[in-house]
This record gives C-alpha cells, structure tokens and sequence, in this order.
C-alpha cells in the first residue's frame, strides 16, 4: 500500500526540466520587446515595463503556488504554472503571426502586458521545485541538490538568448514564438510524466492519516514535512523575521539576475552600440555564468561553517564591486568584466539564500520559499523601470549611471547578510527543542526534520 514511485535523484532532474523549459517564453519575450519597441513608438520607461512584466508575474506568483506544495506536493502546482505559460505563448505567437509588424499598435501595449504576464507564470515554477526537491532531500545534501536545480534551471535563459539571434534571423519574428511554444509544451510534457511528488504526499494520496504518512515516510528517507494548510505555512514563514532578511537579499541577487537578463541587450546596444547579436550573447554570457556558478555556491554553502551566510557575504561583496565597475565603466572592454563579476556574485548569493532558507524556517520552508522566491524575483519587475528612469532623466550616461541602484542594494543586503549570521545562535543550539514544543503544542502544524 505504502510503496513510493519515484527517487530523490529522478525528482530533482524532472523538476529542473520543468522549470528550464519554464523560462522558454520569457527567453524569447525579453529579445524580441525591442522589435515591438520600434513598430509601436515606446519610450523607455514603457519598453522597461514590457521587459520587465513576466518577472511580475514570475515572482508573486511564486507566494501562493510554493505554499500550495505544502498541501499537495510539487506535481500539480507546477503543471498549472506550466499550463498557463502555454496560453501566453500562444496568444504571443499569434500576435507575431498576425499583428506584427503592420498592425501592432501603441493600442496593442495592454495585450502584449497581458500576454506578457502569463508568459511568466512559466518561471514560477522556481519556488515550486524549491519546496518540491527540499521535500525529497536529506538537509545535509538539500545545498547541493538545490543549486543543480536551480543552476542548471537557470542556464536556460542563457541557452535560449544564443539560439534566439539565429532563429530571429533565419525564421522569423512568428516561427522563432512556434519553436519557443514547441518546446515549452513538449517539457510541460516531460514533466507531467516524469515529475512525482515526496513519500509524504503519496502515501497521503493512498490513503494514510498523516501522522502514519509522516512515520512512514521519515522511514524512508524524508527529513522535512508541511504544515496543515496553505495558510498555515504563509503565516508561520511570514512571522520569522528571518523570511524577510532573505526575501531583501534575494531580491538583490535573483531579482537582479531577472531584471538584468531583460535590461542588458538594451544597455549594450544603445550605451555601447554594439549590434543586436553580439548584445544577446553578452548576456547570455552573463546568465549562463550566473546560473552555473551556483551549483558551485551550493556546494561551498554546504562545506563552510556556518555556510549560507559566509557565502552570501563572500558573494554580495563581489556584487558590490560589480556594480562599482559598471557604474562608472565608460569603456567596453571595462564592463564585460564588470557584468562578469556580478554574475559570480548573484549566482553564488542564489545558491547560499536557499541554503540557508530550511535553517532559518525549518517549519515552513513551502512558505518561506514563497516569500522569499516570490518577492525576491519581484526585483526583475521593479528594476529595469528604475533604470529606464536613469536614462529618461540622465540621457546616454543613465545606462551607466543607473547601475548604482545595485550599489545599494548589495550594502543593504550585506547587512541583512551579517545580521542573519551572528543571529544564526538564536536558530541552532535551540532549534530541535523549539520544534519539539511546537510539535507538543500544534502536532498538524509541526515541520519534522531528522
């Protein structure tokens, strides 16, 4: 009756399928928003928000549907997301097909917002297969496995934006949106086959209460477990202060990592001009250095004592010179490395945040990943406007000039980084006493960790 289908190595890799493939539409929307730029007069300000809305959406979304795996485990909640990025890539792909160029309009803005918006439900899934993976990992093993997911996951935008300048210009604005919209639904596939949740869950679904669930499942192998609701694990999380210091770094570090994936071809084409290509590829540069220097944050995360936060402040310090670089680079051959170094630092801080995440808020780490996914990402919305801002004030030089906003955003969250490591006493020495109060107190509520 209790038998488990599935295995913590098979979950791990369908989840990073799903959320790879997750990032398929806005890869592409992010390109192609200057095409659409050119046939519908925007200005700045307005091209920021376009580039900028599938973050919107991929990061608030991120709240309820990571909380959502705390009641029914990853599978569902991630096919929905999937399902709705289809949709958007859809009405994108149409729009391409029938509207563009002739009969895209400022008129057609509110549309391509929306279309935008669903595209982004794809890159959701993050928080998702976060509490998804954590589920079937031991936390010894949870900074390796959630760096591979999360890194490998997060090379696809760089993937995408290599293969997007060849397909632009060998197929086409309405057949390059096809074979982006091809490979969303053949992953969302994938994934509906492959994807399974934790013993938990399933032995949920067969038919044990879940204190029995529970037994069984510890028994064979699973260190975390939710709490009772939805609910429950949104407002448990939201009372750590903990969350909140995190949910501010990963808004420097992933937020950013999103907003400069969309903001990048548009500094390196009109601050440096440079051609549309070589612009793709820098970026790319960027997100495939970001996204795989992770996986090597997770591993220094899981090594170093006290590893989360000694790797976050290692990596916000190299954000910060970065940001330095580029804030004052007026040459070219200055801020390629400037976009390097903070890549290394977003990548590495990425992979410590998570680590850190089930230490911090060991009963509720679907909440938690909500909070601190979804409002971290929030950044990619609400920082390409603040730097069009810079260019609609300062002209040529706010391209430059609107780096610094990183510059304050990596001192604060060094000193969220610092706080949460000498407050790192008040978790630990406490910890399995606390939970076993709270176990006593409000058992359906409890989390349970080996």
């Amino acid at each position: 009756m209790d038998s488990i289908v599935g295995s913590p190595r098979k979950a791990l890799w369908s989840a990073t399928l799903g959320f790879f493939v997750g990032f398929a539409a806005v890869a592409l929307f992010g390109p192609s928003a200057n095409r659409f730029q050119q046939v519908m007069g925007l200005g700045p300000l307005a091209l920021g928000f376009l580039v900028a809305v599938p973050s919107l959406s991929g990061s608030l979304l991120r709240i309820p549907f990571s909380a959502w795996v705390d009641t029914t485990g990853g599978r569902k909640p991630f096919l929905w997301l999937l399902s709705l990025a289809v949709v958007g890539m859809v009405g994108l792909a149409l729009v391409a097909r029938f509207l563009y160029p002739t009969h895209l309009t400022y008129k057609s803005y509110p549309l391509l917002m929306t279309l935008g918006t669903l595209s982004g439900c794809g890159i959701a899934t993050f928080s998702v297969g976060i509490s998804q993976v954590s589920y079937w990992f031991p936390q010894r093993e949870q900074g390796r496995a959630l760096a591979v997911f999360a890194g490998i996951g997060n090379v696809a935008p760089g993937i995408f934006l290599m293969l997007v300048p060849f397909a632009l210009t060998r197929f086409g604005l309405a057949v390059s949106y096809l074979l982006w919209l091809c490979i969303l639904v053949a992953g969302t596939i994938l994934y509906a086959l492959l994807g399974k949740n934790s013993p938990y869950f399933q032995l949920l679904k067969k038919g044990l209460v879940p204190a029995d669930a529970r037994a069984r499942a510890h028994e064979l192998g699973q260190d975390l477990f939710p709490t009772g609701n939805l609910k429950d694990s949104l407002r448990i999380s939201a009372r750590v202060w903990r969350t909140w210091a995190l949910v501010w770094i990963y808004f420097t570090t992933f937020g950013g990592f999103m907003a400069l994936t969309a903001w990048l071809p548009i500094y390196w084409t009109r601050f440096f001009g440079v051609s549309v290509e070589h612009a793709l590829m820098l970026t790319a540069v960027f997100s495939i250095v970001a996204s795989l220097i992770r996986v090597a944050g997770g591993v220094l995360s899981d090594q170093l004592q006290e590893g989360g936060e000694n790797t976050a402040i290692l990596a916000l310090l190299i954000t910060l010179v970065g940001a330095l670089v580029m804030t004052s680079s007026r040459q070219f051959e200055l801020s390629v490395p400037g976009e390097v170094l903070m890549a290394f630092g977003m990548g590495i801080c990425n992979a410590a945040v998570f680590k850190i995440v089930p230490q911090a808020v060991p009963k509720a780490v679907g909440g938690a990943a909500g909070w601190v996914g979804g409002f971290g990402a929030f950044g990619g919305f609400v920082i390409p406007p603040v730097m069009g801002f810079a260019v609609r004030n300062l002209g040529q030089s706010g391209y430059a000039i609107g780096f610094i906003t990183f510059i304050f955003l990596a001192l604060f969250s060094l000193s969220m980084a610092w706080i949460l490591k000498y407050a790192r006493e008040d978790v630990s020495p406490r910890d399995s006493t606390v939970r076993a109060k709270d176990a006593a107190v409000a058992p359906e509520t409890a989390r349970v960790t080996r």
